[in-house]
Protein backbone atom coordinates (compact mmCIF):
# COMPACT_ATOMS: atom_id res chain seq x y z
CA UNK A 1 0.00 0.00 0.00
CA UNK A 2 2.98 1.90 1.08
CA UNK A 3 4.53 1.42 -2.25
CA UNK A 4 1.41 2.32 -4.19
CA UNK A 5 1.24 5.55 -2.59
CA UNK A 6 4.46 6.23 -2.94
CA UNK A 7 4.58 5.25 -6.80
CA UNK A 8 1.66 7.55 -7.39
CA UNK A 9 3.12 10.59 -5.71
CA UNK A 10 6.45 10.35 -8.30
CA UNK A 11 4.36 9.20 -11.19
CA UNK A 12 2.92 12.66 -10.58
CA UNK A 13 5.76 14.34 -10.12
CA UNK A 14 6.83 13.37 -13.03
CA UNK A 15 3.90 14.27 -14.87
CA UNK A 16 4.56 17.91 -13.38
CA UNK A 17 7.79 18.27 -15.13
CA UNK A 18 7.09 16.92 -17.99
CA UNK A 19 3.67 18.98 -18.87
CA UNK A 20 3.13 22.59 -19.44
CA UNK A 21 2.66 25.04 -17.09
CA UNK A 22 -1.43 24.75 -18.71
CA UNK A 23 -1.94 21.41 -18.03
CA UNK A 24 -0.54 21.61 -14.79
CA UNK A 25 -3.07 24.19 -13.52
CA UNK A 26 -5.46 22.12 -15.00
CA UNK A 27 -4.30 18.83 -13.34
CA UNK A 28 -3.71 20.93 -10.49
CA UNK A 29 0.12 19.69 -9.88
CA UNK A 30 2.37 22.60 -9.37
CA UNK A 31 1.45 24.95 -6.46
CA UNK A 32 4.30 27.24 -7.70
CA UNK A 33 2.23 28.07 -10.67
CA UNK A 34 -0.71 28.72 -8.77
CA UNK A 35 1.25 31.47 -6.45
CA UNK A 36 0.73 33.12 -10.02
CA UNK A 37 -2.39 32.78 -10.46
CA UNK A 38 -3.56 33.95 -7.23
CA UNK A 39 -1.43 37.47 -8.01
CA UNK A 40 -2.77 38.31 -11.24
CA UNK A 41 -5.86 38.20 -9.07
CA UNK A 42 -4.56 40.34 -6.98
CA UNK A 43 -3.55 42.88 -9.67
CA UNK A 44 -6.80 42.64 -11.58
CA UNK A 45 -8.70 43.90 -7.75
CA UNK A 46 -6.28 46.30 -7.42
CA UNK A 47 -7.61 47.96 -11.11
CA UNK A 48 -10.75 47.91 -10.53
CA UNK A 49 -10.19 49.57 -7.22
CA UNK A 50 -8.51 52.04 -9.10
CA UNK A 51 -11.62 52.53 -11.93
CA UNK A 52 -13.83 52.49 -9.26
CA UNK A 53 -12.24 55.46 -7.98
CA UNK A 54 -10.93 57.85 -10.73
CA UNK A 55 -13.50 56.40 -13.41
CA UNK A 56 -16.63 54.83 -11.79
CA UNK A 57 -18.66 58.49 -12.48
CA UNK A 58 -18.93 57.07 -15.73
CA UNK A 59 -20.66 53.40 -14.80
CA UNK A 60 -23.30 56.26 -12.39
CA UNK A 61 -26.59 54.90 -14.34
CA UNK A 62 -25.57 51.01 -13.85
CA UNK A 63 -24.58 51.57 -10.38
CA UNK A 64 -28.20 53.09 -9.65
CA UNK A 65 -30.01 49.70 -10.34
CA UNK A 66 -27.70 48.08 -7.01
CA UNK A 67 -30.02 48.64 -3.78
CA UNK A 68 -26.71 49.43 -1.67
CA UNK A 69 -25.31 52.01 -3.71
CA UNK A 70 -27.82 54.92 -2.58
CA UNK A 71 -28.19 56.37 -6.18
CA UNK A 72 -24.69 55.43 -7.07
CA UNK A 73 -22.88 57.72 -4.99
CA UNK A 74 -21.82 55.00 -2.61
CA UNK A 75 -19.91 52.82 -4.65
CA UNK A 76 -17.79 55.65 -6.24
CA UNK A 77 -15.03 56.90 -5.29
CA UNK A 78 -13.22 55.78 -1.48
CA UNK A 79 -16.31 53.50 -1.31
CA UNK A 80 -15.97 51.97 -4.16
CA UNK A 81 -12.42 51.15 -3.71
CA UNK A 82 -13.36 49.49 -0.14
CA UNK A 83 -16.07 47.40 -1.60
CA UNK A 84 -13.59 45.79 -4.45
CA UNK A 85 -11.29 45.87 -1.30
CA UNK A 86 -13.92 43.36 0.74
CA UNK A 87 -14.66 41.47 -2.36
CA UNK A 88 -11.02 40.23 -2.53
CA UNK A 89 -10.77 40.44 1.00
CA UNK A 90 -13.19 38.10 1.21
CA UNK A 91 -12.06 35.80 -1.29
CA UNK A 92 -8.93 35.37 -0.19
CA UNK A 93 -9.87 34.85 3.75
CA UNK A 94 -12.20 32.21 2.05
CA UNK A 95 -8.37 30.64 0.50
CA UNK A 96 -6.86 30.74 3.72
CA UNK A 97 -9.68 29.23 5.90
CA UNK A 98 -9.77 26.22 3.38
CA UNK A 99 -5.83 25.75 3.13
CA UNK A 100 -4.55 26.46 6.46
CA UNK A 101 -1.85 24.24 7.80
CA UNK A 102 -1.55 21.80 4.51
CA UNK A 103 1.69 20.10 5.05
CA UNK A 104 1.34 17.46 2.00
CA UNK A 105 1.47 17.40 -1.27
CA UNK A 106 -1.48 15.42 -3.35
CA UNK A 107 -4.48 16.02 -0.68
CA UNK A 108 -7.46 17.30 -0.84
CA UNK A 109 -6.83 20.95 0.14
CA UNK A 110 -3.42 20.52 -1.70
CA UNK A 111 -6.14 20.21 -5.17
CA UNK A 112 -8.06 23.02 -3.89
CA UNK A 113 -5.22 25.01 -3.56
CA UNK A 114 -3.83 24.55 -6.69
CA UNK A 115 -5.97 23.78 -8.87
CA UNK A 116 -10.17 24.31 -9.98
CA UNK A 117 -9.53 27.70 -11.14
CA UNK A 118 -13.04 27.84 -12.79
CA UNK A 119 -14.66 27.49 -9.85
CA UNK A 120 -12.26 29.90 -8.21
CA UNK A 121 -12.99 32.61 -10.78
CA UNK A 122 -16.47 32.26 -10.06
CA UNK A 123 -15.98 32.62 -6.21
CA UNK A 124 -13.71 35.58 -6.78
CA UNK A 125 -16.41 36.99 -9.03
CA UNK A 126 -19.00 36.12 -6.77
CA UNK A 127 -17.58 37.80 -3.31
CA UNK A 128 -16.65 41.22 -5.77
CA UNK A 129 -20.17 41.73 -6.64
CA UNK A 130 -21.89 40.81 -2.68
CA UNK A 131 -20.13 43.96 -1.70
CA UNK A 132 -21.90 46.43 -3.83
CA UNK A 133 -25.15 45.09 -2.41
CA UNK A 134 -24.13 45.71 1.12
CA UNK A 135 -25.10 49.00 2.69
CA UNK A 136 -22.94 51.75 3.07
CA UNK A 137 -22.61 51.79 7.08
CA UNK A 138 -21.23 47.96 6.59
CA UNK A 139 -18.78 49.07 3.82
CA UNK A 140 -17.46 52.29 6.38
CA UNK A 141 -17.20 49.28 9.38
CA UNK A 142 -14.88 47.57 6.71
CA UNK A 143 -13.13 50.56 6.06
CA UNK A 144 -12.18 50.77 9.79
CA UNK A 145 -10.98 47.15 10.33
CA UNK A 146 -8.87 47.61 7.19
CA UNK A 147 -7.09 50.49 8.91
CA UNK A 148 -5.75 47.30 11.56
CA UNK A 149 -5.66 44.81 8.52
CA UNK A 150 -3.47 46.89 6.49
CA UNK A 151 -1.18 47.62 9.67
CA UNK A 152 -1.39 44.03 10.03
CA UNK A 153 0.22 43.66 6.29
CA UNK A 154 3.06 46.22 6.90
CA UNK A 155 4.28 44.58 10.15
CA UNK A 156 4.55 41.30 8.22
CA UNK A 157 6.29 43.30 5.47
CA UNK A 158 8.61 44.61 7.50
CA UNK A 159 9.46 41.36 9.42
CA UNK A 160 10.20 39.51 6.30
CA UNK A 161 12.21 42.07 4.78
CA UNK A 162 14.41 42.44 8.09
CA UNK A 163 14.53 38.42 8.51
CA UNK A 164 15.89 38.36 4.34
CA UNK A 165 18.78 40.95 5.29
CA UNK A 166 19.56 38.95 8.64
CA UNK A 167 19.60 35.84 6.77
CA UNK A 168 21.91 37.32 3.66
CA UNK A 169 24.32 38.88 6.52
CA UNK A 170 24.54 35.44 7.98
CA UNK A 171 25.14 33.92 4.56
CA UNK A 172 28.20 36.05 3.59
CA UNK A 173 29.38 35.36 6.81
CA UNK A 174 29.31 31.90 6.73
CA UNK A 175 32.38 29.85 6.56
CA UNK A 176 32.03 28.76 3.28
CA UNK A 177 31.41 32.31 1.54
CA UNK A 178 33.07 35.01 4.21
CA UNK A 179 36.81 34.54 2.74
CA UNK A 180 35.99 35.65 -0.59
CA UNK A 181 32.85 37.24 -0.20
CA UNK A 182 34.87 40.14 2.45
CA UNK A 183 35.39 42.72 -0.18
CA UNK A 184 32.28 42.77 -1.83
CA UNK A 185 30.60 42.77 1.63
CA UNK A 186 33.01 46.29 2.46
CA UNK A 187 32.20 47.88 -0.97
CA UNK A 188 28.05 46.90 -1.30
CA UNK A 189 28.36 48.03 2.76
CA UNK A 190 29.98 51.51 1.59
CA UNK A 191 27.85 52.07 -1.34
CA UNK A 192 25.15 51.89 0.64
CA UNK A 193 25.99 54.14 3.63
CA UNK A 194 26.96 56.50 0.22
CA UNK A 195 23.80 56.30 -1.00
CA UNK A 196 22.21 56.75 2.45
CA UNK A 197 23.85 60.18 2.97
CA UNK A 198 23.40 61.34 -0.23
CA UNK A 199 19.77 60.29 0.08
CA UNK A 200 19.42 62.47 3.18
CA UNK A 201 20.89 65.67 1.71
CA UNK A 202 18.79 66.04 -1.25
CA UNK A 203 15.86 65.45 0.98
CA UNK A 204 17.40 68.25 3.04
CA UNK A 205 17.71 70.27 -0.17
CA UNK A 206 14.55 68.92 -1.95
CA UNK A 207 12.33 69.13 1.04
CA UNK A 208 13.41 71.37 3.26
CA UNK A 209 14.81 74.46 1.56
CA UNK A 210 13.80 76.58 4.51
CA UNK A 211 14.12 76.84 8.38
CA UNK A 212 10.25 76.90 8.41
CA UNK A 213 10.22 73.14 7.09
CA UNK A 214 10.18 72.13 11.30
CA UNK A 215 8.28 68.64 10.47
CA UNK A 216 10.13 68.29 7.35
CA UNK A 217 13.53 68.76 8.77
CA UNK A 218 12.70 66.51 11.98
CA UNK A 219 11.62 63.84 9.79
CA UNK A 220 15.01 64.00 8.04
CA UNK A 221 17.21 64.41 11.13
CA UNK A 222 15.53 61.39 13.19
CA UNK A 223 16.26 59.24 9.91
CA UNK A 224 20.13 60.20 10.31
CA UNK A 225 19.95 59.69 13.79
CA UNK A 226 18.50 56.46 13.38
CA UNK A 227 20.93 55.37 10.93
CA UNK A 228 23.75 56.18 12.99
CA UNK A 229 22.12 54.12 16.11
CA UNK A 230 21.46 51.23 13.81
CA UNK A 231 25.01 51.26 12.94
CA UNK A 232 26.41 51.81 16.60
CA UNK A 233 24.53 48.90 17.93
CA UNK A 234 25.38 46.87 15.17
CA UNK A 235 29.16 47.55 15.23
CA UNK A 236 28.97 46.86 19.11
CA UNK A 237 31.21 44.61 20.19
CA UNK A 238 28.76 42.33 22.15
CA UNK A 239 26.39 42.19 19.12
CA UNK A 240 28.81 41.99 16.01
CA UNK A 241 26.20 42.29 13.74
CA UNK A 242 28.40 43.40 10.92
CA UNK A 243 28.29 46.48 8.49
CA UNK A 244 26.20 45.01 5.80
CA UNK A 245 22.73 44.74 8.04
CA UNK A 246 22.59 47.93 8.96
CA UNK A 247 23.68 50.05 5.83
CA UNK A 248 20.48 47.79 3.94
CA UNK A 249 18.20 49.24 6.90
CA UNK A 250 19.61 52.31 6.12
CA UNK A 251 18.61 52.29 2.31
CA UNK A 252 14.98 51.13 3.91
CA UNK A 253 14.17 53.66 6.22
CA UNK A 254 16.12 56.52 4.20
CA UNK A 255 13.73 55.06 1.16
CA UNK A 256 10.72 54.97 3.44
CA UNK A 257 11.45 58.49 4.59
CA UNK A 258 10.96 59.92 1.40
CA UNK A 259 8.31 58.16 0.38
CA UNK A 260 6.42 59.90 3.73
CA UNK A 261 7.69 62.92 2.76
CA UNK A 262 5.92 62.41 -1.37
CA UNK A 263 3.23 61.58 0.58
CA UNK A 264 2.49 64.67 2.04
CA UNK A 265 -0.91 66.55 0.18
CA UNK A 266 0.33 68.75 -2.73
CA UNK A 267 0.64 72.52 -2.50
CA UNK A 268 3.13 72.48 0.89
CA UNK A 269 5.87 75.16 0.90
CA UNK A 270 8.08 73.23 1.21
CA UNK A 271 7.95 70.28 -1.46
CA UNK A 272 9.45 71.49 -4.63
CA UNK A 273 7.16 70.65 -7.35
CA UNK A 274 6.83 72.69 -10.67
CA UNK A 275 3.59 74.29 -12.24
CA UNK A 276 2.02 71.48 -13.90
CA UNK A 277 2.22 68.96 -11.06
CA UNK A 278 -1.34 69.71 -10.32
CA UNK A 279 -2.27 68.53 -13.32
CA UNK A 280 -2.43 64.66 -14.94
CA UNK A 281 1.09 64.17 -16.48
CA UNK A 282 3.14 61.01 -17.95
CA UNK A 283 5.19 61.03 -14.90
CA UNK A 284 1.79 60.78 -12.30
CA UNK A 285 0.84 58.23 -14.24
CA UNK A 286 3.95 56.09 -14.43
CA UNK A 287 4.63 56.86 -10.71
CA UNK A 288 1.03 55.29 -10.26
CA UNK A 289 1.96 51.97 -12.14
CA UNK A 290 5.12 51.90 -10.51
CA UNK A 291 3.00 52.39 -7.30
CA UNK A 292 0.18 49.46 -7.74
CA UNK A 293 3.15 46.99 -9.44
CA UNK A 294 5.15 47.69 -6.14
CA UNK A 295 2.03 46.41 -4.07
CA UNK A 296 1.63 43.47 -6.14
CA UNK A 297 4.98 42.30 -5.99
CA UNK A 298 5.44 43.23 -2.36
CA UNK A 299 2.21 41.37 -1.05
CA UNK A 300 3.53 38.13 -3.10
CA UNK A 301 7.19 37.98 -2.03
CA UNK A 302 5.82 38.19 1.51
CA UNK A 303 3.41 35.41 1.08
CA UNK A 304 5.63 32.91 0.18
CA UNK A 305 7.90 34.09 3.12
CA UNK A 306 6.77 32.01 5.84
CA UNK A 307 9.66 29.83 7.25
CA UNK A 308 10.80 33.67 8.57
CA UNK A 309 7.42 33.53 10.99
CA UNK A 310 8.03 29.69 11.92
CA UNK A 311 9.05 29.63 16.14
CA UNK A 312 11.41 26.56 15.43
CA UNK A 313 12.97 23.97 12.62
CA UNK A 314 11.70 21.30 11.27
CA UNK A 315 14.55 19.98 10.18
CA UNK A 316 14.96 18.51 6.72
CA UNK A 317 11.58 18.75 4.83
CA UNK A 318 10.25 15.80 3.25
CA UNK A 319 9.47 15.45 -0.41
CA UNK A 320 6.37 15.72 -0.11
CA UNK A 321 5.80 19.19 2.28
CA UNK A 322 4.73 21.86 0.46
CA UNK A 323 6.61 24.24 -0.53
CA UNK A 324 5.32 27.16 1.08
CA UNK A 325 2.33 27.70 3.80
CA UNK A 326 -0.99 27.80 1.71
CA UNK A 327 -2.50 29.54 4.76
CA UNK A 328 -0.27 32.10 5.25
CA UNK A 329 0.38 33.01 1.40
CA UNK A 330 -3.67 33.70 1.33
CA UNK A 331 -3.80 35.43 4.85
CA UNK A 332 -0.71 37.74 3.32
CA UNK A 333 -3.12 38.68 0.03
CA UNK A 334 -6.08 39.45 2.66
CA UNK A 335 -4.35 41.65 4.67
CA UNK A 336 -3.17 42.94 1.20
CA UNK A 337 -6.20 43.73 0.48
CA UNK A 338 -7.06 46.18 2.97
CA UNK A 339 -3.97 47.72 2.64
CA UNK A 340 -4.18 48.51 -1.52
CA UNK A 341 -7.48 50.51 -0.63
CA UNK A 342 -6.13 52.44 2.48
CA UNK A 343 -3.02 53.34 -0.43
CA UNK A 344 -6.03 54.56 -2.53
CA UNK A 345 -7.86 56.06 -0.33
CA UNK A 346 -4.78 57.74 0.88
CA UNK A 347 -5.46 56.08 5.07
CA UNK A 348 -8.87 57.61 5.08
CA UNK A 349 -12.38 57.02 3.56
CA UNK A 350 -13.46 60.65 3.87
CA UNK A 351 -10.37 61.67 1.84
CA UNK A 352 -10.88 62.35 -2.20
CA UNK A 353 -8.04 61.54 -3.92
CA UNK A 354 -6.60 63.38 -7.36
CA UNK A 355 -6.59 61.14 -10.30
CA UNK A 356 -3.54 59.16 -10.64
CA UNK A 357 -2.33 60.02 -7.25
CA UNK A 358 -1.47 56.73 -4.89
CA UNK A 359 -0.70 57.46 -1.10
CA UNK A 360 -1.43 61.41 -0.67
CA UNK A 361 -2.77 62.19 2.40
CA UNK A 362 -1.49 63.44 6.23
CA UNK A 363 -2.30 60.35 7.25
CA UNK A 364 -0.13 58.56 4.62
CA UNK A 365 2.96 60.15 5.35
CA UNK A 366 2.36 59.76 9.15
CA UNK A 367 2.15 55.89 8.68
CA UNK A 368 5.06 55.84 6.58
CA UNK A 369 7.42 57.64 9.23
CA UNK A 370 5.91 55.32 12.05
CA UNK A 371 6.37 52.50 9.83
CA UNK A 372 9.88 53.69 9.32
CA UNK A 373 10.78 54.20 13.49
CA UNK A 374 8.76 50.46 13.94
CA UNK A 375 11.63 49.40 11.42
CA UNK A 376 14.21 50.45 13.43
CA UNK A 377 12.78 49.07 16.78
CA UNK A 378 12.36 45.48 15.38
CA UNK A 379 15.91 45.72 13.62
CA UNK A 380 17.35 46.50 16.98
CA UNK A 381 15.47 43.90 18.87
CA UNK A 382 16.91 41.52 16.80
CA UNK A 383 20.47 42.18 17.14
CA UNK A 384 19.89 42.67 21.01
CA UNK A 385 17.33 39.95 22.10
CA UNK A 386 20.11 37.19 21.44
CA UNK A 387 22.33 38.51 24.30
CA UNK A 388 19.83 39.57 26.29
CA UNK A 389 18.13 35.71 26.36
CA UNK A 390 21.58 34.48 26.75
CA UNK A 391 22.21 36.63 29.54
CA UNK A 392 18.96 35.60 31.57
CA UNK A 393 20.02 31.87 30.54
CA UNK A 394 23.50 32.19 32.19
CA UNK A 395 22.23 33.74 35.68
CA UNK A 396 19.36 31.25 35.95
CA UNK A 397 21.90 28.75 35.37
Amino acid sequence: MEAGESNSVNESRIISKDSSWCSQFRNASNPWMARYAYTLIFLVANLLAWAARDYGRGAITEMKRLKGCNGGKDCLDAEGVLRVSLGCFIFYIIMFLSTARTSKLNNVRDTWHSGWWSVKIALWVVTTVIPFLLPSEVIQIYGDVAHFGAGVFLLIQLISIISFIKWLNECIESEKYAARCRIYVILFATAAYVVCLMGIILMYIWYAPKPSCLLNIFFITWTLVLLQLMTSVSLHPKVDGGILTPGLMGLYVVFLCWCAIRSEPAGENCIRKSDSAIKTDWLSIISFVVGILAIVIATFSTGIDSKCFQLGEDGSPAEDDVPYGYGFFHFVFATGAMYFAMLLIGWNSHHSMRKWTIDVGWTSTWVKMVNEWLAVCVYLWMLIAPIIWKSRHTDST
